[in-house]
């Protein structure tokens, strides 16, 4: 069989009739690529109202073109065909267009278009040139409207949309995610073709973001009202900077994933955002060296009586030398404290009971215990509750907080504040801000404290060659590079 193929090989390409392109095939590849640039010519004509030199220069070549058709002269190898000659095959997909023996059926196709667009040319420049005072008192004719792209409804692409991706949101991210995007339902309406929403209507979005009240989802009165006449009630903050952000990555995002998946024709809110607030009094901010080691001392010493759980003093200890988020802090288990080679680590990961959850997918890794943590007492606090599933199973689970909802009450309304530390922007957030802040200090490289925290390493060479990420070794020299606040 294989031998047989390859003779059949040798006479294709040894017969040239073989080669010849299908008359009607070609025809409707020149035609498709004259039109291309007649639509150039026709916005060049719009713009400028063409010239006479450029009428001049047209009707000589149509001339020589028609002489070259009648046989009365050999022009094949002008400079001009020979030119569209070569982007022609680059831009024809028919197989053979480049193969000797159809170059001149080629140069022959590309001079009759060529010959019919330069009559076209001068039909609309012969028409620019005159005015027509005829049929005035007629009604003037209404402009062609532009035909809708072909597009699929809003609310069918935001259903299949929230389908596909929920599987990777957590649940509190699910809910958040379908708020955002209700709103573009809300105000559009579930029928609207995504073909017609425009960039002016998404600007119009963009200002009912900013005057949308904060507290509409938990005032009973503005919940009830229309998103058009809620935006309208006086006497409400309105949402953060940030949180309109968040609503426009996710339209963002949306229309992305439309544009590629066939919903829509086009993408919006691309460089929509809008300008965030300067020294914004909500923006979180790190623990000073002073703050930092104030916090230590009250948790391991407990002056001040304020610490009355250990669940309490271990909690923020981790979050003071983890930089781990609240949630993923108070959901671990104690199968989650963990030991490979003779290095404690944390095993941050969604497994265990149903409630469990990650931020993202970069959430889940491994965190090397400081070895001040060791030294102060923690693996003895561990095997303290070896009996217990959870590490610290006074933290109830709230569908709204997670199981982290009561230690950063906690913290933020009651430890903080009576540390007579409680400023804008300093909460049990600023304890992963300062990690971050003091590794990078240390110079910790980058990818190392995205790894730590929790955070998507991004990057060619992160995402592609090193997706094994760092070993436990070098995580551990890393964390350790975080000098303990009492000592500081």
């Amino acid at each position: 069989m294989a031998r047989y193929l390859a003779c059949c090989g040798k006479s294709i390409s040894k017969d040239p009739s073989l080669a010849h392109l299908r008359h009607e095939h070609l025809r409707a590849h020149v035609k498709d690529y004259f039109r291309r640039s007649l639509e150039k010519y026709d916005d060049w004509l719009a713009r400028t109202g063409g010239s006479p030199k450029a009428k001049q220069i047209l009707e000589l070549e149509h001339e020589s073109h028609c002489y070259a058709l009648g046989g009365l002269d050999d022009l094949a190898s002008d400079t001009y065909l020979e030119n569209h000659k070569t982007k022609f095959i680059n831009f024809c997909t028919l197989p053979g267009a480049a193969a000797p023996e159809n170059v001149d059926q080629i140069l022959q196709e590309l001079r009759k278009a060529r010959r019919d667009q330069i009559e076209a040319l001068l039909e609309r420049i012969s028409n620019l040139e005159r005015y027509s005072f005829q049929n005035m008192h007629e009604a003037p004719e209404q402009p062609a409207t532009q035909p809708v792209e072909a597009s699929s409804p809003l609310g069918t692409a935001v259903e299949d949309f929230i389908t596909e991706h929920s599987r990777q949101w957590a649940k509190k991210t699910i809910g958040q995610n379908k708020a955002y995007l209700n709103i573009l339902v809300e105000y559009f309406g579930p029928d609207r073709p995504l073909g017609t929403i425009t960039k002016q209507d998404a600007n119009e979005v963009k200002k009912v973001l900013q005057a949308l009240p904060a507290s509409r989802n938990t005032k009973p009165k503005l919940k009830a009202m229309p998103l058009r006449q809620v935006i309208k009630e006086p006497g409400h903050n309105k949402i953060a900077p940030k949180t309109i952000n968040s609503h426009i990555q996710m339209f963002k995002g949306f229309f992305d994933w439309a544009e590629r998946h066939g919903y829509a024709p086009h993408t919006l809110f691309d460089g929509m955002k809008v300008a965030k607030a300067k020294n914004s009094d909500t923006e979180r901010k790190p623990f000073s060296h002073e703050q930092a080691r104030q916090l230590y001392n009250e948790l391991t010493e407990n002056t001040s009586g304020l610490v009355r759980k250990d669940s309490h003093k271990w909690a923020m200890l981790l979050g003071m030398f983890t930089g781990a988020r609240l949630n993923e802090i108070c959901q671990l288990d104690v199968a989650d404290v963990q030991v490979s080679d003779g290095i404690w680590f944390l095993n941050i990961t969604d497994e265990g009971d149903n409630n469990k959850r990650l931020k993202t997918t970069a959430g889940k890794r491994k965190v090397p215990l400081h070895s001040e943590l060791i030294s102060i007492g923690f693996l003895d606090f561990v095997k303290s509750r070896n009996s217990a599933t959870r590490l610290f199973p006074d933290y109830s689970f709230s569908a709204n907080g997670g199981y982290g909802r009561n230690l950063g009450r906690w913290c933020n309304e009651s430890f903080l504040p009576k540390l007579a530390m409680k400023e804008p922007g300093l909460v049990f957030h600023s304890l992963r801000h300062t990690v971050v802040t003091r590794l990078s200090q240390a110079s910790v490289p980058e990818p190392i404290i995205q790894c730590l925290v929790g955070h998507a390493r991004s990057g060619v060479t992160q995402e592609v060659y090193n997706r094994e990420g760092y070993t436990l070794l070098q995580l551990q020299e890393a964390v350790n590079c975080l000098a303990p606040p009492a000592k500081s």
